[in-house]
């Protein structure tokens, strides 16, 4: 700008016309105002502008385009070669000072105020020690650690560790410095003087000299209950002692004068009554569940709680007011209610009871899509709610705050500091903890939270309420109160439906009333209905469960369905459909139905076209956007995955309003979804599991047809069965309609990343994980009991003496060893071969076998009957005894064998009565039954068993036996004298025809155990018996205590041999070192949510570097695609490369699981990497629009989404591992490819979150 000045004035002063030459003048800056004034010229040498002080306006900048010019005409003037130019070194000045800056510690005391407990008015202050001041997150669990940086608050770090798990015993000194009885050391006979030396060191410790003190001085060490009396006639005052001693006369003139109720008090002291204060543990209780009964009515619940937190517009029932109750009481509550009861109303209270205490509360919830409806409604009753998922945190500092069960997981693992001000955690659809992939999610949250955390389940009804409320007290060390419901608030019908046209629209059979009472007449009216217009093919009287019916046809059912529908005024209607193509055909039929009135399809025009507003245009006109405007203007919608998010959501919103009269969904639109309707419609009651096609369980059909019935609105719910084919099985129909629902069943597995959070944190074992499981609940529910059973064992061992024999101490614990292995084997052998068709038809009456029972170990019998009972086959058979025990019964104890008792295998003859010959029959299981004799008798059994019967009653009990009888008596008499060593035996192999040869080697090992009985020396001793039964009850003893100290040890656990082959794997992949310290690719493997060792070995290896993000996109998406049997994906050479590094990655891991011992073959680890969405994901992050991606797949839009935003998740995974491993090459395309795919309608805001 001053160029331009100085130029112009220049042409100013210099004008081609003398007459309008101007006088040469230049500027001059007077001060620093800026005033300018004008003086005479200073010719060419002047600067523009001058300045009458030092400091005025910048010089004006050099010409650059004459330093150019000067550089391009002189170029040996550059700088190039000015070495002292470019190397420039600063000297660094030594400031000693700096080493003797410390950081300031932190204050070891604080001040507290002390207020008084009953009116809290303030009484003063006191300092108090501050204790474990360098406590942080990196270093411990405990909740007075410092907080931790303010943007890992919410969801933590995974370097941090998580806070100490309630119900989990803490560590404290004297635990750590107990010494276990196997680490003791023997400090018996140690040298004290060394070699060479006169004496030594005296490690005896001697009492130290007590000096007497002149006047002794008690130091009670006990307060007495005498010094506690006397604290309150203590007077300060400043008395002098002859005033005491005054003052004690007197109280002994007072004493002296006792009165009766004085002697009444002493007699009541009087005895050995303890004058010291004990106070005594009282060991905790072991009911940690309690059931709350809600048959009667709480009429004084407005006085027990004056100050509701929260107040509803409608009179509570029994169990809310019950579980608002205990939740006052800061008790944890486990409510199992019928669907649309109103369990809400119970998480309601515990977020308003939160807010008044200024605490927060967790809500969490199984699926993503009803966190954002509950977040809407919890937003629209309290206000201060927030929502975290994980692509979205809404509100984060919230005081509620609604999240994925998932979510709240990673927090509790990664230390959040939103847990310390937790107050609830609202656990919602307990029931889902049964699902096989994500139900061990439930059971690590229950493990993980702290002991100040107070715990809300909510749950459809269950059988086993009590079970589980166990097993959460039981873990956490909380009673847990269950309040269950009896009925739900507004009863159901249920009915058949076998109409196919608008002519027979009225065949509705009612066979499940409002009482639950079964109406067979109803069912056999359906079946008359069916069978009227059953062709003559097919024509036969009965239901035919396997015949589905005729899809053509669906159309006219559907149409009738509707028409009767409306006749009833029965809508709004749900229809489950148990599959996504069949509900787009069921739509496709309808086209000419139109349920809803012209105002209606206007507000329904301008909902719909408001929630789409914020689309793109090309997003609007997506074929599955029009076509679902078409079917809501006229009454209908559809709901499955295969949806787009946002049109869900405004199926959802307009079905809330009453404009959607009819619904085709899948079943999860009852997970949860407070969308009660008048009727449910099943469109069949089979489905496909993922394995098979089977009939709905019994709680899955409770969960549905819970939808039907509105509170308020209908007295009775509209449950509705389609019979398109034939009418179901009755038995199928009952006990789908009245069976118990599924019980809550453990599905707790190991994964490698539970292992490695747990792994990093020393203080926690991942064995304590597993016992606190629910599968581990009923053994670990014994643990007291065991323990004292093993004290109790160890006392009556220590109280056994030893044999002390010379003979028997050289081996007769072998011998017993080998007795009680010959007894084991063979009872197993005898299971197996007595329940072999061969060895039941040799076991036929007549003949003759030898029996192994209390009273002696060779007794021969005669079969008389087999009897097959419901567990195991028992027979009669007859046998010889002494003549005075004929009349004598054996009872149970006399004829089952003890498994715990040993008897020796010596070479015993067969029993032989003394004196005169009795006989009895007994009843005997397989397992006395040692020997199949290949001996028979022609006898007449069913006389024999008369007979008996016969003489067992009193006025026949001196009849003497029947010849039938006699004779088997003296055949087997016979028998045993002619065969004092025994009977041969039949041949499992020659004579029964036994072919297993596993069997057949067991046999023969059996055979041989025999022949080694005679080598022992202790047989010889006189008193062998004697020693054996004292050696026999030792030996049992000690196997006892073995036992119980492995069911009280870790060796116990189911899941312990997975464990040790997982930690194996992650040895062997580096991930762990020898002391099973996490390495830095276990502490990426935190980082990881999904396919964590998949992942972490493509980082390391750096495949994904050298891709482009939108490769590196697509290629990830491997691990978020779940959907089978679809399209195949065209790939670029650089993704199908990519596709076999990937593929050869996973199949390493899978060769490593198989050698470490894991039971999951090769081919399916890597079966579990489905890339066929890969071209749809890098089209979509080359920015191609979504209307065109749907073009590239039969997969539909839904799940498209829902895969890329899954996509976006792994994609962040991904970048914070990079970030822990140093690499910003990584980092930046983790970054960029999300970046690429976050767009559009895939990314589209939540409608509940606006």
């Amino acid at each position: 700008m001053t160029e331009k000045l100085g130029k112009k004035m220049d042409d100013m002063k210099q004008g081609d016309d003398p007459k309008q030459a101007i006088v040469d003048f230049d500027l001059l800056e007077m001060g620093v105002d800026g005033h300018m004034e004008v003086v005479p010229s200073q010719g060419k040498n002047r600067q523009w502008l001058m300045s009458t002080l030092p400091v005025g306006l910048p010089p004006v900048m050099p010409n650059d385009r004459k330093k150019l010019e000067e550089f391009l005409t002189k170029p040996e003037s550059l700088p190039i070669h000015d070495l002292n130019r470019a190397q420039r070194f600063w000297p660094r000045e030594a400031v000693p000072s700096r080493l003797y800056h410390i950081e300031e510690t932190a204050p070891q005391t604080n001040i507290s105020v002390d207020r008084h407990p009953t009116s809290g008015k303030l009484i003063g202050y006191k300092e108090e020690a501050v204790l474990n001041m360098s406590d942080t997150a990196k270093n411990s669990l405990s909740l007075k650690r410092a907080p931790g940086p303010p943007d890992q608050g919410v969801k933590g770090s995974s370097t941090n560790f998580p806070f100490w798990p309630g119900g989990l015993t803490e560590p404290d000194i004297e635990q750590l410095t107990t010494v276990q009885d196997d680490e003791l050391l023997d400090f018996k006979d140690l040298l004290s003087t060394p070699p060479g030396f006169a004496s030594g060191v005296e490690f005896a410790r001697t009492p130290k000299p007590v000096e007497i003190p002149s006047a002794p001085v008690e130091v009670p060490t006990e307060l007495n209950i005498a010094d506690i009396l006397a604290l309150d006639d203590l007077e300060f005052s400043g008395e002098s002692d002859e005033e005491d001693e005054i003052n004690d006369e007197e109280d002994d003139k007072k004493m002296s004068g006792d009165n009766v109720a004085d002697a009444e008090i002493d007699e009541l002291v009087k005895g050995d009554t303890p004058t010291t204060v004990e106070r005594k543990k009282q060991e905790p209780k072991e009911e940690w569940v309690i059931p709350v009964d809600i048959s009667t009515p709480v009429d004084d619940f407005h006085k027990r709680i004056p100050d509701m937190a929260y107040k509803w517009p409608f009179e509570l029932d029994v169990f809310q007011k019950q579980a608002i109750l205990c939740l006052e009481n800061h008790d944890s509550v486990f409510v199992a209610a019928h669907t649309s009861a109103g369990k809400t109303v119970v998480a309601e209270y515990a977020i308003a009871l939160s807010m008044k205490h200024m605490t927060r509360t967790i809500y969490t919830s199984p699926i993503k899509a009803l966190s954002n409806q509950k977040f809407r409604d919890f937003k629209v009753t309290f206000g201060d709610v927030g929502l975290i998922t994980g692509d979205v945190q809404i509100h984060p500092e919230a005081a509620c705050l609604i999240m994925t069960t998932e979510i709240l997981r990673s927090m509790l693992y990664n230390g959040s500091d939103v847990i310390r001000d937790l107050e609830w955690v609202i656990f919602d659809e307990v029931h889902y903890i049964n699902d096989s992939e994500r139900g061990v999610v439930w059971e690590e949250v229950l493990i993980m939270l702290p002991q100040h955390v107070n715990i809300i389940m909510l749950s459809a009804t269950v059988p086993n309420t009590m079970e589980f409320a166990d097993w959460v007290g039981r873990i956490k060390k909380k009673r847990m109160y269950v309040i269950s419901t009896t009925k739900r608030p507004v009863p159901l019908e249920h009915y058949l439906y076998t109409g196919n046209s608008t002519k027979t629209s009225n065949e509705l059979f009612l066979i499940l009333d409002s009482t639950r009472q079964f109406k067979q007449t109803g069912y056999y009216k359906a079946l008359d209905a069916k069978k009227e217009r059953a062709s003559k093919s097919s024509q036969s009287y009965g239901a035919k469960g396997t015949r589905g019916g005729n899809p053509m046809q669906d159309k006219n059912i559907w149409l009738s369905v509707i028409d009767m529908l409306k006749k009833k005024d029965k809508m709004p209607t749900v229809a489950f459909t148990f599959s996504k193509k069949r509900i787009e055909e069921n739509a496709n039929h309808l086209r000419s139905v139109d349920l809803t009135t012209a105002s209606e399809k206007s507000e329904v025009h301008i909902f719909f076209h408001r929630c789409v507003s914020k689309l793109k245009p090309e997003d609007r006109d997506l074929p599955q956007v029009t076509r679902m405007c078409d079917l809501l203007k006229r009454g209908l919608g559809i709901h499955h995955s295969g949806i787009l998010p946002i049109l869900k959501e405004v199926v959802e919103m307009l079905f809330q309003r009453g404009l959607v009269k009819i619904l085709f969904a899948t079943e999860t639109f009852a997970m949860g979804v407070n969308m009660p309707a008048r009727t449910v419609v099943f469109d069949s009651i089979r489905k496909h599991d993922g394995t098979n096609f089977r009939d709905l369980l019994p709680g899955e059909y409770i969960q549905m047809a819970g939808r039907a019935g509105r509170r308020g609105l209908d007295t009775t719910g509209t449950v509705i069965l389609l019979c398109k084919g034939d009418v179901p099985e009755m038995a199928d129909l009952h006990n789908m309609m009245l069976g118990k629902p599924t019980k809550l069943e453990s599905q707790f597995r190991l994964t490698y990343s539970m292992i490695l959070n747990l792994l990093r944190v020393e203080q926690l074992r991942v064995e304590d994980m597993m016992k606190r499981s629910f599968s581990e609940f009923h053994a670990q529910k014994d643990i007291t009991k065991n323990q004292e059973l093993l004290e109790e064992t160890r006392q009556k061992l220590y109280k056994k003496e030893d044999v002390q024999c010379f003979i028997c101490d050289e081996d007769l614990k072998q011998y017993f060893t080998a007795c009680r292995d010959y007894k084991q084997l063979r009872q197993h052998i005898q299971k197996i071969v007595l329940n072999h068709p061969n060895a039941i038809k040799a076991l036929a009456p007549g003949r003759v076998v030898i029996l192994s029972l209390p009273i002696h170990d060779r007794i021969l019998g005669l079969v008389l009957q087999t009897h097959s009972g419901k567990k195991e086959r028992t027979f009669s058979i007859l046998i010889l005894c002494n003549k005075s025990d004929s009349d004598v019964k054996l009872s149970d104890k006399e004829i089952d064998l003890d498994s715990e008792t040993v008897r020796p295998i010596l070479d015993n003859k067969l029993f032989m009565p003394e004196g005169a010959t009795g006989h009895k029959m007994v009843e005997v299981k397989s397992g006395n039954i040692s020997v199949i004799t290949t001996k028979t008798l022609k006898i007449n059994a069913e006389r024999i068993i008369n007979d008996f019967k016969k003489r067992e009653q009193p006025r026949f009990k001196s009849d003497p036996p029947g010849q039938a009888v006699t004779i088997a008596t003296q055949e087997l008499l016979r028998l045993t004298e002619g065969n004092p060593d025994g009977l041969p035996g039949l041949d499992p192999v020659n004579d029964l025809k036994l072919r297993d040869m596993d069997l057949v080697e067991k046999f023969l090992a059996l055979k041989q155990m025999e022949g080694t009985f005679g080598g022992y020396s202790c047989t010889n001793c006189s008193l062998f018996n004697q020693h054996f039964a004292q050696v026999c009850e030792n030996m049992i003893l000690e196997e006892k205590m073995r036992e119980i100290k492995f069911l009280l040890s870790d060796e116990s656990l189911s899941l312990l041999p997975e464990y040790e082959q997982r930690v194996q794997v992650l040895r062997s992949l580096k991930y762990i070192d020898e002391n099973n310290t996490v390495q830095l690719k276990g502490r990426v493997a935190c980082e990881i949510s999904n396919h964590e060792l998949l992942i972490t070995e493509l980082v390391f290896e750096n495949v994904l570097t050298s891709l482009h993000p939108g490769d590196i996109a697509a290629l990830l998406s491997c691990v978020v695609f779940e959907q089978k049997n679809c399209s195949a994906a065209n790939m670029s050479a650089s993704i199908e490369e990519g596709v076999e590094k990937i593929k050869k990655i996973a199949e390493n891991n899978g060769i490593i699981q198989k050698q470490c011992g894991l039971t999951e073959p090769v081919e399916d680890y890597v079966k579990r990497l489905n890339f066929e969405l890969t071209e749809v994901v890098f089209e979509w992050s080359r920015g191609m629009k979504f209307s065109d991606i749907t073009d590239l797949t039969d997969v539909q839009e839904g799940i498209i989404v829902r895969s890329i935003q899954r996509l976006d998740e792994v994609l962040r995974d991904v970048r914070n591992a990079a970030r822990i491993i140093g690499d910003p090459v990584s980092y930046q395309k983790m970054e960029e490819a999300s970046r690429l795919i976050k767009r559009d309608i895939v990314f589209a805001a939540s409608l509940y979150t606006q």
